[in-house]
């Protein structure tokens, strides 16, 4: 693989060896100092959206919060006064994250960009800044796989001659900016192609061989520690289980939770699985999970896959381990937020008449994805490939999956509770 070149002055290497978490009297510095102070006292919340508005809703941050618990700061590189790289330890588990943020040169100082990115276990850390052969090697790098690898040919190389355009128009110029310049050319992709799957990812962190393998094991202990995804298993009166599933982690580590959450839920009258906020994840997990609904081996969907130029047909497990619940009332509650595995549960329940579903049409991720890397730092998440239906031979990448009952989110749990205990006496 072909090291991304990136320039970076030999002061800034200097200052990168001798990083402390004494951080800068800049705007981006004080910016930096406000935002984890209200990260870890929400008190401090509102001041921060006073003398920083706009940048994020509320909302939002307070989600960030929830789901790193705080952070300690390990590291402040010392930079430039409109722009800060920081090194962070989650309070709510053991993972560390490397974050920019960048300022305006007006004052007073607004935030132009900020994100903190997961470090994997045992990467190496670069916070460096692209140069314009870097740039040209990224674009040559994704226009390359767009059309050779898309699973639409046709829509690869209209993607492909898109970014051309607009590199030749000067739109992609000065990014200095990993992280910017991944940000601006998936919009620009998602733009053209309505696929929300599509996505060039850009990291400071580098994996090797041994981080890989450190990765794999720490994702399967993040999987247990958040409970395979499985966020809620309970008894809703009269008698109606209800599931709700956040993500699909590996199947190796997850079926078991999988099992014990039917097990539980398996003598109900009737079901509800909420996928309200499922982002999705491993489709064999989704398999396993799916299995449990129907009574035997069934043929789900079809896979193709441009590499092979072969269709596959996925069929549901013969055996389960745990209880089916194959025979009763099945609702599947999706959102607009429902994406990828998610999205393909839903689908292949509803498509097989297995399930009602309930709420918004979900996000209309493509159904095969893959993840190409460019070089150390950016990787093309692509469709490479699709799924449809045996019958209907139907899709949901760019409609999303429509429910059979369209209420707002909010209002789907109330409704498919209605549903389940069925029509009044």
């Amino acid at each position: 693989m072909k090291r991304l070149l990136l320039s970076m002055t030999l002061a800034g290497l200097s200052a990168f060896a001798r990083a402390d978490t004494a951080i800068p009297d800049t705007p981006a510095g004080r910016a930096l100092a406000a935002w984890i102070d209200q990260i870890n006292e929400p008190a401090h919340q509102a001041a921060f959206f006073a003398n920083y508005p706009a940048f994020f809703k509320p909302r939002d941050v307070e989600q960030w919060r929830a789901d790193v618990g705080g952070y300690d700061l390990l590291e402040v590189y010392p930079g430039e006064p409109t722009n800060i790289f920081f090194r962070v330890k989650q309070r709510a588990r053991p993972t560390e994250e490397i974050g920019r943020l960048e300022v305006d040169a007006k004052a007073p100082a607004t935030i132009k960009s900020l994100g903190a990115w997961r470090i994997p276990a045992g990467a190496r850390v670069e916070p460096l800044k692209l140069d314009d052969a870097a740039r040209s090697r990224v674009l040559r790098g994704a226009v390359d796989l767009l059309e050779r690898r898309h699973e639409d040919a046709a829509v690869g190389r209209r993607l492909a001659a898109r970014l051309r355009q607009r590199s030749a128009h000067g739109d992609y110029a000065g990014i200095r900016y990993g992280d910017e310049l991944a940000r601006r050319i998936t919009a620009d992709l998602r733009e053209a192609a309505h696929d929300k799957h599509l996505e060039l990812r850009f990291s400071y962190a580098v994996q090797t061989p041994e981080s890989e393998a450190q990765q794999a094991a720490a994702e399967s202990r993040f999987a247990r520690a958040d409970n395979c995804g499985f966020q809620k298993a309970e008894h809703l009166r009269p008698n109606i289980g209800y599931l709700k599933v956040n993500f699909f982690p590996d199947a190796a580590t997850c079926a078991a939770t999988a099992a014990a959450a039917m097990n539980f839920l398996a003598d109900s009258d009737a079901l509800i699985l909420d996928l309200r906020d499922n982002t999705g994840g491993r489709g064999e997990q989704a398999n396993v999970l799916m299995s449990h609904f129907f009574a035997k081996s069934v043929h789900v969907s079809d896979n193709y896959r441009r590499a092979d130029q072969v269709m596959t047909e996925n069929w549901t497990l013969a055996e389960v381990p745990g209880k089916r619940f194959a025979d009763r009332p099945l609702f599947v509650l999706v959102s607009s937020r429902t994406f990828s595995a998610g999205e393909a549960v839903a689908f292949m329940l509803q498509d097989q008449k297995r399930a009602t579903l309930v709420g918004e049409a979900t996000m209309g991720g493509s159904g095969t994805i893959e993840f190409q890397p460019i070089d150390e730092h950016f990787t093309l998440v692509l469709p490479t490939g699709h799924v449809s239906s045996p019958v209907s031979k139907a899709q949901w990448a760019g409609t999303g999956v429509i429910p059979d009952v369209k209420v707002p989110a909010a209002e789907a749990l109330e409704a498919a509770l209605k549903l389940a205990a069925g029509p009044s006496p």
